[in-house]
């Protein structure tokens, strides 16, 4: 059996309100128009999540929201916010869905994808990890518990910037 683990970092954050706090910024007007195009992408090759753990921040919320996807749970977590890769992988550990989706921010993001991949992809941007960077990640696991570090296949990678608005 596998797992399918759908890794987003939240679109692009508007920095247009210094008195807001980080955890409170809402997506700009790229951003909005990002989740559209990596849910867009997720749809076309048939990648679609059943669960969906996100960071409690606005910015991966909204992003959420403007991806327009069904999943049959959705989980919004404070510890998501920020977090880096152990805490990341504790929170994946506990999911049951077949196809997850994860929405987080950088670093840990990046730190967490590189860490779960066996080989990372042929792109130039995966490392950084930028705004709405999507990696789709396949497991030859029975649930998420047994998930271990370099144990997934890449089966895809996009930015934003690739992608047909």
């Amino acid at each position: 059996m596998t797992r399918t683990l759908i890794l987003t970092r939240h679109a692009k954050s508007s920095w247009d309100e210094p008195t807001l706090s980080d955890h409170d910024r809402p997506l700009n007007k790229r951003g909005r128009c990002s989740a559209p195009a990596v849910s867009g992408w997720l749809l076309r090759n048939g990648w679609l999540p059943n669960e969906v753990l996100s960071s409690t921040a606005l910015r991966t919320r909204e992003t959420w929201d403007r991806m327009g996807l069904q999943a049959d749970l959705i989980q919004f977590e404070r510890s998501l916010y920020l977090a880096g890769p152990d805490l990341m992988m504790r929170a994946l550990s506990q999911a049951s869905g077949q196809t997850v989706l994860m929405l987080g921010h950088n670093p840990g993001i990046a730190e967490f994808a590189r860490q779960l991949v066996r080989q990372a992809p042929d792109h130039g941007r995966f490392d950084d990890y930028p705004t709405c960077a999507t990696t789709v990640i396949q497991f030859e696991i029975n649930s998420w518990a047994a998930l271990r570090w370099h144990s997934g296949d890449v089966l895809g990678f996009v930015i934003p910037r690739e992608l047909p608005e």
